[in-house]
């Protein structure tokens, strides 16, 4: 079937964002007295949304309230780590070149950060549907985003592709029979691999585009 929705992650495939996300719980742990977290938890922060993340981080210090670890990271929001994230140098070229041939659409773990990222990097009107963690009834690797996104965008999984790069990615994507473009992850289980943007349009789902 011919392809008509390209849907992405937005954490290590839109943005290289790890150093961000590294800042943000690292100031959550210094803030309540903790030490840095380990390569482990880094990783883990890294493809889990927030309410998951925060558990993980903190679950050492059984004593630490976190109602109160949530409500200092609400007060605080993730704006002020958003300097730390870094745009794929290509994305920008490779959107110009995908809006006129497909729905784009974004299924992430991230919260109520993605609009305020979308809204500073300029991206908003590329895409049709912006999933995440807080509007999908159940966040990633569960398939409800993109289910929304499909019936949205009012096509098959078969028609859709979804860009990832985490194991997390997989299960989402695997969960109703979606394709996936492992983004620089050459160890993870997909359909296609690449290492950057424009290279996508090479693969063969794009190839068969018709104007």
């Amino acid at each position: 079937m011919k392809l008509k929705v390209v849907i992405f992650d937005c954490d290590g495939v839109m943005f290289d964002s790890k150093s961000a996300n590294q800042s943000y719980y690292n100031h959550l742990l210094q803030h309540f007295n903790y030490r840095p977290m380990d390569e482990e938890e880094l990783d883990f922060v890294h493809i889990h949304n927030v309410m998951e993340s925060v558990p993980h981080i903190f679950r050492h210090y059984p004593e630490q309230d976190l109602q109160a670890v949530n409500r200092y990271r609400e007060e605080i929001g993730y704006a002020p780590f958003l300097k730390y994230m870094r745009i794929e140098e290509d994305l920008i070229e490779f959107l110009e070149v995908c809006t006129s041939r497909y729905q784009l659409a974004i299924s992430t773990n991230r919260t109520n950060t993605m609009t305020s990222i979308l809204d500073i990097f300029h991206l908003r009107d590329y895409f049709t549907k912006v999933m995440t963690a807080e509007n999908a009834k159940r966040p990633k690797p569960a398939p409800d985003a993109l289910l929304e996104i499909l019936t949205h965008c009012n096509c098959q999984a078969e028609e859709a592709i979804y860009i990832g790069d985490s194991i997390i990615d997989r299960q989402h994507s695997e969960a109703c029979n979606m394709r996936l473009i492992a983004f620089k992850n050459t160890d993870l289980s997909a359909e296609y691999h690449v290492s950057s943007f424009m290279e996508i349009l090479d693969l063969p789902p794009f190839l068969d585009f018709r104007p």
